[in-house]
Formats: C-alpha cells, structure tokens, sequence
C-alpha cells in the first residue's frame, strides 16, 4: 500500500477552519488557573503551563496524513512542523512522544520504521529527546508528536501582541500546497519538488533564535490555514496588517502552477473561512490562491519594530534565504487584511 493512496490531490489532512474550531470549542468548560498563562480560549500555537516564576511548560500536538511518498522525508517534515509551534511560543522543546496511525493490513512495515527513523532525525536535530509514544490501527498511515518544552513566562511570544508600526518578516516561502498539488499531477519538477520539500523539513529552530534579544511583539507559524488567515489571527481585532504581495517569498514553481488552477480544496476552504475580512486589491486570482494555499510546515511570522525589522532579516537569511520583510501592522482599519 503506497504512503499517498489514501489521500486525494485536494488536500488530504485539511483541519477544520477556525470558525468550526471556535464553535467546537465554545461549549467546553474554562479551566481557570493562574498558572495556566495560554489555553485553549486563544488562536496562540500551543498551550503554556508555568511552573515558577521563571519556567513554564510548553506543550504541543499535531499529526496528519503523509503529503510525500518518500516516509522517511515524511516523518522529517511531520516531526518539524510539530516541534515548530514550541518555537511559534518562544520556546525550546524538550521531548517528544511519537504518534503513529497506520492500517492493520498495511503491507509495509519497513516504511513505519522509516516515518520514526526521520522524526527521531528532526527530534534530535533540535535537541530534544524523544521519550515514546502510542501507535493505533486506522485506515490510513497518520505521524505526527506531542511535544513539551520549555519557556520563560515573562518572554513567551504571542500571536496577537503586534503592534501599530511593527513589521512582518516571514522566515519560508509559501507554495507548499501548490507544489505537492502539481507533483500529484506529475507537472512538477524534480528541482521544484526539492524545494517545497527542503522547506518544510526546515526546522523553525534556526530562525526563532536568531530573533532572541530582538524586541519580539507577535509570532504564529504559517501552516494549513495558509498566510492570509493565520495573519488574520494575528491581527485580532485591533489591528490590520497590510502585506505586500510583491514582497513574499515563494516556491519555485508554485505562483505558475496557481495560474493552472492546481490548488487544493484545503485552500478554497481558507478563502470561505476570510472572504469577508481580507482586501485583496486587484490581485490576480493565481496570486490569491498562493494566499490561500495550506502550508505544511511553514515557516514563522514576526511582528517586531520596524527599526530592527531588517536586522533580523539579515540575520536570519544567512541560513533562510526565503526570508522577507512582507509588510507592516497598522491601527485597525475596517478589515482585518489588505494586500497590496
């Protein structure tokens, strides 16, 4: 049985939008503590748990279906983009349990091997250990962590602190969706392949510390909701972000393959889901749909003061080159978003 042959080529994996999470959620009791500095009631990338003064707990959990053939590159990419969201908090991670679905008849045991040879090969590469984990029967291979880690209550990063003035730096091209979609057309080369699958192994270790002693206001990691509604999260309901379209970083490949209309249904859900909150100007419709397109493992979006925007930048493009300053906050307009 191949890793893909449960999934179809319209976005095998996508997750409920944020308004079917919210009415989910909305009925569920408040566990109110004191020490309990982030949960469920926020869009923040992981719940914080703080144990003194000067440490928290920081924890995690994010698994889905394989988007690649290759398992092992599989379980790279799964384990990255769930070790990312203790990065999204300002946190470093400190173990990790393995979560692995697989069917009972499935008839290669040798690539489940290979799933937790690449976690364990990201697990190791941000230094944390792993420390178990649970596997169950399901109809189609699933792979992802729950992952703890550690931060300091007084320093964590939130995804709506962003302030008027501030500048947005995104640390990974966008195109991941598009790209996977067109690789399942076979209309995607080997070197664009390569590329979207170089990004999403990419641990957002490297970028998180190169912003350590900058003015950090707001960060949230790019993954399924796509840019335009993880940007939307972050600017909550004070303030607008303005990004500029010209200015994003993307995926060999992906913008071409959005004017061929090989976007996902994951990203049709996207555009449902803000339709009403984003100004997109007069934006080409292959230019929107890069907007839209669910990112796996994407990368981090900063929000910092303007005036250290493009240090940082500079800094974390000696090891991200996609890396870009993609636009600005501003006091609340009308909408949410405008694309310029």
């Amino acid at each position: 049985m191949s890793l893909l042959s449960q999934c179809s080529s319209g976005g095998c994996g996508a997750k409920l939008g944020p308004d079917e999470l919210a009415g989910l959620l909305k009925n569920l009791p408040l566990f109110r503590d004191p020490r309990l500095l982030v949960g469920y009631e926020t869009a923040d990338d992981a719940a914080v748990y703080a144990l003194s003064e000067e440490t928290a707990l920081i924890s995690t959990v994010d698994f889905f279906p394989p988007m690649v053939e290759d398992p092992e590159l599989f379980g790279r990419i799964a384990a990255a983009n769930a070790l990312s969201d203790i990065y999204a908090m300002g946190g470093q991670p400190l173990l990790a349990l393995n979560l692995l679905c697989f069917p009972e008849k499935y008839d290669d045991p040798a690539a489940l091997a290979k799933i937790l040879a690449g976690g364990a090969a990201k697990i190791f590469e941000a230094g944390a250990l792993l420390a178990g984990g649970h596997s169950i029967y399901d109809h189609e291979p699933k792979y992802g962590l729950a992952v703890t880690g550690l931060g300091h209550p007084r320093r964590l990063w939130r995804n709506r602190a962003g302030e008027a003035g501030d500048a947005l730096i995104l640390t990974k091209p966008l195109g991941v969706g598009l790209v996977l979609s067109a690789a399942r057309a076979g209309l995607a080369s080997e070197e664009e392949f390569a590329a979207a699958a170089a990004a999403m192994e990419r641990l957002n270790k490297y970028a998180a510390e190169k912003a350590v002693g900058f003015d950090i206001h707001a960060v949230t990691d790019i993954t399924g909701f796509g840019l335009l509604v993880h940007a939307a999260e972050m600017a909550g309901e004070d303030k607008t972000l303005v990004l500029d379209f010209d200015s994003l970083p993307l995926l060999p490949g992906a913008l071409g393959f959005a004017a061929e209309y090989l976007g996902t249904a994951a990203g049709q859900r996207n555009r449902g889901h803000l339709s009403a909150r984003a100004d997109l100007g007069r934006l080409s419709p292959a230019a929107t749909e890069v907007l839209f397109d669910p990112q796996t493992s994407g990368g981090l979006l900063m929000s910092l003061p303007m005036s250290q925007a493009a240090e940082l930048c500079a800094e974390i493009r000696k090891d991200d080159p996609a890396a870009a300053i993609i636009g600005l906050v501003e006091a609340r307009r009308n909408l949410a978003l405008v694309v310029v």
